[in-house]
């Protein structure tokens, strides 16, 4: 199962990952027509600082997901094949409980439509929007096991002073 991982080191707060989310979630996935459109293309993912670090922020796909949990509809649910958390609009009712128990408040209101929206890691793509926008590549789209892997390697390394 992929997720998005974020190298904290190398994010720049540049926001183009914000921009290219929106992008993707747009009727036209065009960068000069979508903020012309109703509703407004909103990004599903966050870039934050605080203490002068600067970090991106997204859906985590919890394993144990209060949004799923607390979803009176059943619109959030668990892809069964990617085993992301998914929103079916035609569900949701604009209750905002999600929004409510996300521990990362990363799930945003499209107050046009009354619907709830978050990070679906852009279905179709070979790597979420984001990902493939972010110019720096403090983004990665990675097996969790890959990524650990990498990360308790990366650690070993250090600490052998190599």
């Amino acid at each position: 199962m992929k997720r998005i991982f974020v190298r904290a080191d190398l994010c720049t707060a540049c926001k183009t990952c914000e921009l290219a989310c929106a992008v993707e979630h747009s009727q036209a996935k065009n960068i000069f027509l979508s903020p012309f459109e109703s509703p407004h293309p909103m990004n599903r993912v966050f870039v934050e600082a605080s203490d002068g670090r600067k970090i991106p922020i997204f859906c985590r796909h919890c394993d144990d997901a209060p949004c799923v949990a607390a979803c009176i509809s059943g619109a959030l649910f668990r892809d069964p094949a990617t085993d992301a958390v998914m929103c079916d609009w035609s569900r949701c009712i604009g209750c905002w409980t999600c929004v409510m128990v996300c521990p990362y408040g990363v799930i945003g209101r499209q107050l046009e439509l009354g619907k709830a929206v978050k990070c679906d890691l852009c279905p179709g793509r070979e790597a979420p929007a984001c990902v493939a926008a972010c110019p720096t590549k403090a983004l990665l789209y990675e097996e969790v096991e890959t990524f650990s892997k990498e990360k308790r390697l990366a650690f070993a390394t250090a600490v052998a002073g190599g």
